[in-house]
């Protein structure tokens, strides 16, 4: 028996990892965390009918304290809204990065993750780090996750690992695995807003826009919201 601690945002990444997971361990908890964001109540949401959908045991972790720390997506700054243009623009791209950057987000998360490995003896962190994301955020490279699966071999006990089925897709790649696999895109939410829908603008927005406008398929969470 081989299981599983997905780290599930409801995000397009992190659903498509999830279904990848489910085809791969015999079991998989998921968690999603409420660190202040403002798609908190949606993400959750929208993970928890994931969950259902997928009969999977879901843990939703509160982290207050990350309200305190600012930012885009925790506090009152403004979102970048960028042109589908500057998504490739590596200097416009640094810029939006850092106003939505989360403060050590994804080692905390992960330290949680490998906790609830350790103690229910699961082998793997499952993530939705990719290689579109990577550019910009470190924390989501191969490099980082070299680095983090070295740390666990010291900070646990069980020594799980992390796996990352994506690390080396765009977008749009993981919008065509997740429907060659079935993955529940039906119900991911991308939007750093909280909807009722999706705001369209935010740069998550955009990037998923891309993705299913050049796969050259309508996306399935628009169509479940009757937004199509």
């Amino acid at each position: 028996m081989t299981g599983a601690i997905t780290l599930l945002s409801s995000g397009l990444d992190s659903t498509v990892a999830l279904k990848q997971a489910l085809d791969s361990f015999d079991s998989v908890i998921c968690l999603t965390f409420d660190y202040g964001q403002r798609a908190a109540s949606i993400e959750i949401e929208n993970a928890a009918a994931i969950c259902r959908k997928a009969g999977c045991e879901h843990h939703v972790i509160p982290l207050p304290w990350y309200k305190d720390f600012g930012g885009a997506l925790t506090g009152e700054e403004e979102l970048p809204t960028p042109s589908m243009t500057e998504l490739d623009d590596a200097v416009k791209s640094d810029e939006t990065a850092r106003s939505v950057w989360v403060p050590a987000r994804n080692m905390v998360f992960l330290s949680i993750a490998a906790s609830f490995a350790e103690e229910h003896e699961l082998e793997h962190i499952v993530v939705g780090f990719d290689a579109e994301e990577a550019a910009t955020f470190p924390d989501n490279s191969p490099e980082f996750i070299e680095l983090f699966d070295k740390a666990m071999e010291y900070g646990t006990l069980n020594h799980p690992r992390i796996f990352a089925p994506l690390k080396d897709m765009d977008k749009e790649d993981i919008v065509r695995l997740g429907l060659e696999t079935g993955a529940p895109m039906e119900y991911s939410w991308s939007c750093y807003t909280a909807g009722p829908v999706p705001c369209g603008e935010c740069e998550s927005c955009m990037r998923r826009k891309r993705a299913f406008s050049s796969v050259g398929v309508l996306d399935p969470l628009l169509e479940r919201l009757g937004k199509c």
